[in-house]
């Protein structure tokens, strides 16, 4: 095997594998290095990074399997289907996640060798060079790239004084494995991470409390969207405190001991058999020994780039969780895409305000662009359109109402400039907003187009036609 390659790429996630087999499409020779093992039985290296192993793909799984149990004992017998009271087996449930991990990560490798992308097993670890030169030793080989792709993505952030074991404090790896449901389940914050998997356990019968230090629930959503959601989740069974502040966290007899101050300042104390900790990630950067080479990290930690995930080094590049920007998988896909498209001098592109966002909860969250909140503080005059699931015959008919879309435009120009959406399917939805976005589109060229009746997607258009007063259904 030559140790020469145009393109390196440190690390096999989401970013790192997009933009090795987009590198190899576009004529480069080139080698991609991995070396955790994630929960290999060989203890081999793993090609998919956090989401494929223990982040986005396993946590559907769990978060479809509890979905199905929660209708059975809960939503079935309204369209008249009777089961009787449904059991869980967590292990084959955990075996089921499993196995779809399995089979997509093994099908990255496959991948590989279609694209004819070298697979180096180890970590890269920069020793020198320079501009189309440069030096890394990934395990024992030295290896000599033209051009390097930084995607070694991030680690879940633990609080001081808290030690995760993965068994009774968990963070988003020890969440996916908890082999039995707990009588009590404690979260400490109510991020994605928080709220999906206090979902999965609340459905499947635990008792869930969820500690947040902010004051405002996912602050980060549409004010509306944040309101339901608070609403939904509540009446779902879901406790959750905000304001908090975490105190002494000790393993008791059985399970785990959380002191915390409440948000009126009253001391609390919560006991349960199981602790996730869910604060937040952190970049992976220190083993890349970055110094070696002058490679530039900002405050955080990032590596720091420009608009187009260039470094402060010539021919090295970063992309995905370990630069600015949202944490999320695709954003990672579609910065790695940009970067190979750019080493070949073609004209690839990121645009990062138009990147949605979802929360797999039920109902599912999703939005892309400006909130409403941002709008105000921005100056922005618009106008809003907003309709409920309840008015859409399809979701009727799913028995799913709960939820609504919620279209901001310019208020001159008609320019859509976010989509939120609380409610079935929407994940899915949220597409056609990106579409709309990423184009310039008015709320009158949504409100224009046919939709298929009966869908769901006829809410996104009642919404753009509800931004001029003149839904036809509501």
């Amino acid at each position: 095997m030559s140790n020469k390659f145009d393109v390196l790429v440190i690390g096999g996630g989401p970013g790192g594998y997009v933009a090795a087999i987009r590198a190899a499409q576009l004529g480069f020779s080139v080698a991609c290095c991995e070396s955790n093992p994630y929960a290999d039985p060989k203890g081999e290296p793993r090609l998919g990074g956090t989401c494929l192993n223990v982040g986005c793909i396993p946590s559907k799984a769990l978060l479809h399997t509890s979905h199905l149990f929660a209708e059975a004992a809960h939503g079935f017998a309204a369209q008249g289907i009777s089961v009787g009271a449904p059991t869980i087996d967590v292990p084959t449930m955990i075996r089921r996640k499993n196995t779809i991990v399995d089979q997509l990560t093994s099908g990255i490798n496959g991948l590989f060798k279609k694209n004819k992308v070298t697979l180096l097993k180890g970590h890269g670890v920069f020793t020198g060079g320079g501009e189309g030169a440069w030096q890394v030793r990934v395990g024992e080989e030295a290896i000599e790239a033209g051009q390097v792709i930084i995607a070694t993505g991030s680690r879940a952030r633990h609080l001081p004084g808290v030690p995760v074991d993965n068994k009774l404090v968990c963070d988003n790896v020890g969440a996916l494995d908890i082999d039995a449901v707990p009588k009590k389940l404690a979260i400490i914050g109510a991020g994605v991470i928080g709220l999906e998997m206090g979902s999965v356990w609340r459905r499947l019968g635990s008792e869930v409390t969820i500690l947040e230090a902010l004051p405002d629930f996912l602050s980060v959503a549409d004010i509306d969207v944040a309101r339901e959601a608070s609403k939904v989740f509540r009446k779902q069974g879901l406790d959750i405190q905000l304001g908090v502040t975490i105190g002494e966290v000790k393993t008791v007899e059985n399970g785990v001991s959380v002191a915390y101050t409440d948000k009126d300042g009253v001391a609390q104390h919560l006991e349960a058999g199981r602790l996730i900790v869910s604060v937040g990630r952190v970049p992976n950067t220190e083993g890349l020994n970055a110094e070696a080479v002058g490679l530039k990290l900002d405050e955080r930690g990032r590596i720091d780039v420009d608009a187009h995930c260039r470094t402060n080094l010539p021919g090295i590049w970063a992309v995905g969780d370990v630069v600015r920007g949202p944490m999320l998988a695709h954003k990672a896909m579609e910065e790695a895409v940009m970067v190979a498209e750019r080493m070949a001098g073609q004209a690839g592109h990121c645009n990062f305000d138009t990147i949605p966002w979802v929360i797999y909860t039920h109902p599912e969250i999703a939005w892309a662009g400006k909130t409403e909140q941002q709008l105000k503080a921005d100056g922005v005059a618009y106008k809003a359109g907003k309709i409920p699931f309840m008015a859409n015959g399809r979701a009727l008919g799913m028995g799913d109402t709960t939820g609504f879309v919620k279209m901001l435009a310019d208020a001159s120009t008609d320019r859509i400039l976010g989509v939120h959406i609380i409610g079935a399917n929407a994940s899915e939805l949220i597409s056609e907003a990106v579409v709309a976005l990423e184009f310039g589109a008015a709320s009158e060229d949504i409100a224009r187009i046919c939709h298929a009746h009966p869908t769901l997607s006829e809410v996104m258009h009642e919404a753009a036609l509800a931004c001029d007063k003149r839904a036809l259904h509501l």
